[in-house]
């Protein structure tokens, strides 16, 4: 999985090896400690005993076994902190897969690019009919980074954008990159006007994931006078033959 990337297992591991040297390390400390005082103690518990010598033998029995309790919650306390952290990386894989998962059905339940095209049909023809105005955005997603996850960037992107439209607006994704805004009713100013709040909605996004977002505005009358060139400018931001969509081509816009 790419985000797991985040995680940066080698780190998280290189710093377990430490841990564990540290405690390795505690164990032989208190150990070699203990057994040096304790073999000061042995002579005078057992060959030279000043006063009770049961006092001083129960004295070193029990100096020895607080020893090996302390050494054994060493080694306990370092087997707990692995299991928890052991834990704690399975869930956060586990929120990582379920976050992926819920970007990859989020883009999949959006509007295709054979959507788009019925649609756009369907606005133009309303436009040129009522003599209305149509403005079209188009949104191109380019990272920086060509490892990143896109999927994650597009949904956040998705997000972004759904919360700047009017009910009447529609979004599609046009490709892996490449998204489509039909704004009827809306004239070239007010169509420039959606687009800077656009990206003013995608500043999050844009600093998260170090990407830049190109944005295109085209209006009826005033950019395009006829179905085809609307078309042509959309087609010649998509992909030739996009591997990811399955459907017919894209059809010819009524005049």
């Amino acid at each position: 999985m790419g985000q797991t990337d985040l995680l940066n297992k080698e780190e998280l591991e290189r710093l377990e090896r430490r841990g564990l040297h540290v405690t390795v390390l505690s164990v032989v400390f208190v150990l070699v400690l203990a057994g040096g005082l304790a073999a000061f103690m042995y002579p005078l518990v057992f060959e030279h005993p000043e006063g009770n010598k049961w006092t001083l033998r129960v004295a070193f029995f029990g100096f020895c076994g607080l020893t090996l309790l302390f050494v054994t919650y060493l080694l306990d306390r370092q087997k707990t902190l692995r299991q928890l952290k052991q834990q704690l990386l399975a869930e956060l894989e586990r929120n990582i897969a379920l976050k992926h998962q819920a970007n990859v059905d989020l883009l999949g339940s959006m509007p295709d690019a054979n959507q788009f095209w019925d649609r756009l049909t369907m606005e133009f023809r309303r436009a040129k009919t009522m003599q209305k105005t149509l403005s079209l955005v188009l949104l191109r997603v380019k990272p920086a980074n060509t490892k990143l996850e896109i999927t994650t960037v597009c949904s956040a992107t998705a997000k972004g954008m759904s919360r700047r439209l009017r009910p009447t607006d529609s979004i599609f994704r046009l490709a892996p990159e490449l998204f489509g805004v039909v704004l009827p009713e809306t004239d070239q100013m007010n169509g420039k006007r959606v687009a800077m709040r656009l990206q003013e909605e995608l500043q999050g996004a844009r600093a998260a994931f170090q990407v830049t977002f190109e944005l295109s505005v085209y209006n009826y009358p005033e950019d395009v006078v006829s179905a085809h060139e609307m078309e042509d400018l959309v087609k010649s931001l998509m992909p030739e033959q996009p591997a990811w969509e399955v459907g017919s081509p894209a059809p010819a816009l009524a005049e």
